[in-house]
């Protein structure tokens, strides 16, 4: 006998218990569908930044609405999510990108943000372990980061204490249409009836639409990170490459988090989540080149993830006018964690209104 739900996500990331927790907060009693656990794929495997800076305008609205629901985050989840608010750095190391980044600040200033372009002096004040080939930087006061397995944790909890089910190790085969309309989803274990899904299911997220007879322009993009040995507190900030090279942060338990690209992943990666032997020396190699401070710190653990790449590197969100009854939370092309907060309550916003 198939089960009724209010809504199936499909999706346990932290957009999918987001959006779950909102729902759930609004009387809704949402079923989340998870292949692996909670956090498992990509809202497991980032860096945890909270940022605003090096954004597509497009996406500028909600990346600062959602710097102020993380402010007030650790209130409203009932747990600490170990949020620090110091600002990010993107270190330049040539003419040519410092050029670059001074129209990319101007342009986002537009949208009024608070950004800064900074010449190596003023770099060195805010964070003086920089090395010597960073030439300038931009910094945003207002960014920052968090601790990515609590914050997808602490929506889980809330919202399965609101009466929100979830349902770990368990893979969508089947998303059931009558008419074009939604009317279930069919797992490898059980069936639900439904006349709402949410596609909050990352890097699958293609595929789901498929299911239901749509299609996004997405692909999967592999990355590596790392995580070193505890060192004494060095800097707070988020600090990156100007051009994405590397990224990272030291966290609140002393150890660094440290991700990037080398430029062949495309060319290598196939399936799966492999650690190929040249990219993690690759990315510590970076960063000793940026950080000398740290040649010396031991890396204790690597992983490698998928981003769910759109072809215009923003997301795909709301209702398939196509088929009533789905609902898009996807493609967030790397940059979705810090949209999570404020992503979870306009979906759940979007689906009450347009409840009968």
């Amino acid at each position: 006998m198939p089960e009724k739900a209010d809504a199936v996500i499909i999706g346990g990331g932290v957009m999918g218990c987001a959006i779950a927790y909102n729902l759930a907060k609004e009387g809704l009693k949402p079923v989340v569908i998870e292949k692996s656990d909670i956090g498992g794929e990509a809202s497991g495997s980032n860096g945890g930044g909270v940022r605003q800076s090096a954004r597509n305008l497009k996406e500028m609205p909600l990346a600062m609405e959602s710097i102020q629901i993380y402010g007030q985050l650790h209130e409203e989840l009932d747990m600490d999510v170990e949020y620090v608010r110091a600002g990010n750095l993107r270190l330049c190391t040539s003419e040519e990108e410092l050029e670059t980044m001074r129209q990319s600040v101007e342009n986002q200033k537009t949208t009024g943000l608070e950004l800064t372009m900074l010449d190596r002096k003023q770099v060195m004040e805010i964070n003086p372990h920089i090395g010597e080939k960073v030439l300038g930087a931009s910094f945003c006061p207002t960014d920052g980061h968090v601790n990515p397995f609590l914050v997808t944790y602490g929506f889980f909890k809330k919202a399965k204490n609101l009466g929100a089910r979830f349902f770990t190790q368990e893979e969508v085969m089947e998303v059931r249409l009558k008419k074009s309309k939604i009317t279930g989803v069919v797992t490898d274990k059980q069936i639900f009836e439904t006349d709402l899904v949410v596609d909050a299911a990352g890097v699958a997220g293609r595929k789901v639409a498929n299911m239901a007879g749509l299609d996004l322009p997405m692909r999967p993009v592999f990355s590596e990170a790392l995580i070193t040995e505890p060192y004494p507190p060095l800097f707070q900030q988020m600090v990156g490459h100007a051009k994405g090279l590397f990224y990272g942060r030291q966290t609140g338990h002393g150890s660094f988090f440290w991700g990037g690209f080398v430029g062949t992943e495309q060319f290598i990666h196939r399936e799966g989540k492999p650690l190929f032997h040249f990219i993690g020396p690759a990315i510590s190699e970076m960063v000793i080149d940026y950080f000398p401070i740290l040649k010396n710190l031991n890396v204790i653990r690597m992983w490698s993830g998928l981003i769910a790449q759109m072809s215009d590197a923003l997301p795909v969100l709301g209702f398939a006018e196509e088929v009533p009854g789905f609902v898009f939370a996807t493609g967030f092309s790397g940059h979705g964690f810090g949209l999570a907060p404020v992503i979870g309550r306009l979906i759940s916003e979007l689906i009450m209104d347009c409840q009968p």
